[in-house]
């Protein structure tokens, strides 16, 4: 395996690559009891659309979530209480352009790790076992759906996207999951579950040959072709301004997103993930003059709040949290954009903004699992996470102010609101 440390971190990464076109990374943890493996997919809740054998497939919403619940059947049983049963803690997710499965242990690690890439590797569906799903998937559904953050967060992104499968929600709705079938089921754990789309990252004291070697013997030798993807060719513009919904909350609710500009992958896709997450720092964070002002005029609360989010071909920022007045908070989010981006932005509360956004990625660096997140999302983007020093060294207050300038501005502004029955 490739060693590579990385002296301004002080970590090490072991890669390597089986001829199936698995990758594999070990980031090594001496004298650490707990081991860590992640075991994950190129493939979420946006890949409805993709190429398989020469032909393009269309796939109902939410199956990449479904197929996750379902990987855990085995012919034996459940891999999930085997794993339990081995004294290991085991779970998985969904994003929209990735599943994980992954297990901690202190004990019988290589035993569990043969387990997972055993299971994920090899399927198990039934039609009975696959409509039994549906029902209790569907009940996951409907208590999603009743639920007003899921639901404001829902529209805003349909709000900004009108093409991109990003505006689909991951888990599909009970109408269309109704589609999903096992031979479907089949066909996307082939296209999208073969090793060369996927990435096996192991976090602590372990003997990374044990690791490469129970790879190459459990996993399939052959890799599987590249699967060509289509998440839909989003115009510039949003799909509408503004969506409103009545539900049973006692306070009026918002979010207000921008469309911002993607990235490619490679080092600018990080690179404009840090400057997007300090731009929403500095604009909305809770030492933000912007947030003092609001707060202190009682157009916010403590609930308000803001994220800068990125998925493949999409990027946005979006805030909002309780409000009477939501318009007013979000012009005043526009206007203050364009205030730092034109005045300029105060240099001491930059150093400090940027100061703690860097303390931040070196403290994920103490969770195994972050670290492991951190490689997988980078390998399938293309740029090496453990670099984020010298991606910050690069990155001035101007390329803040850029940011702010180009893409929180009204043409990119959608306002999603959830208020009181009746009001």
């Amino acid at each position: 395996m490739k060693q590579t440390f990385y002296e301004r971190i002080g970590e090490s990464v072991l890669r390597e690559t089986l001829p199936n076109g698995l990758q594999i990374c070990v980031v090594p943890k001496p004298g650490y009891a707990k081991k860590y493996a992640f075991f994950a997919t190129r493939y979420g809740g946006m890949d409805t659309r993709f190429q398989l054998d020469g032909k393009w497939l269309d796939t109902p919403a939410g199956i990449a979530h479904y197929l996750e619940h379902k990987m855990f059947d085995t012919k034996e049983g459940n891999a999930l209480q085997e794993l339990a049963k081995n004294g290991a803690e085991p779970n998985a997710f969904t994003s929209n352009a990735m599943t994980g499965y992954y297990f901690d242990s202190t004990s019988r690690f290589e035993e569990n790790l043969e387990i997972l890439l055993s299971f994920v590797s090899i399927p198990y569906f039934t039609q009975e076992s696959v409509a039994k799903e549906q029902g209790i998937i569907g009940q996951e559904i409907r208590m999603i759906e009743d639920n007003p953050d899921w639901q404001i967060y829902t529209r805003m992104m349909q709000a900004l996207y009108s093409a991109s499968t990003a505006r689909t929600a991951i888990a599909g709705t009970v109408e269309s999951i109704s589609h999903i079938t096992a031979e479907t089921l089949y066909e996307c754990h082939k296209a999208f579950y073969a090793p060369s789309n996927m990435i096996l990252t192991v976090v602590g004291d372990v003997d990374p040959v044990h690791v490469t070697d129970i790879a190459r013997r459990v996993l399939p030798r052959e890799g599987g072709p590249a699967i060509r993807r289509d998440h839909g060719t989003e115009p510039e513009g949003v799909c509408q301004k503004e969506t409103r919904k009545e539900m049973e909350v006692s306070c009026p609710q918002f979010l207000t997103g921008f469309k911002c500009t993607p990235a490619p992958d490679g080092e600018a896709y990080m690179r404009l993930a840090a400057v997007g997450e300090m731009a929403c720092d500095i604009l909305l964070g809770d030492s933000s003059p912007l947030y003092q002002r609001l707060y202190a005029e009682g157009l916010i609360n403590a609930s308000f709040g803001g994220e800068f989010e990125m998925m493949p071909g999409v990027a946005y920022l979006y805030a909002g949290g309780d409000s009477k007045d939501a318009r007013a908070v979000a012009a005043a989010i526009r206007e203050e954009a364009h205030r730092l981006a034109e005045g300029g932005i105060d240099e001491d509360f930059y150093q400090r903004v940027k100061r703690a956004a860097f303390g931040a990625s070196l403290r994920g660096l103490n969770s195994f699992e972050n670290i492991a997140v951190s490689l997988t999302e980078g390998y399938f983007h293309d740029y090496d996470p453990f670099r984020f020093p010298q991606v910050f060294d690069a990155i001035s207050k101007d390329d803040v102010a850029a940011f702010l300038r180009e893409n929180i501005v009204e043409d990119r502004a959608v306002l999603s609101e959830i208020v009181p029955k009746g009001a």
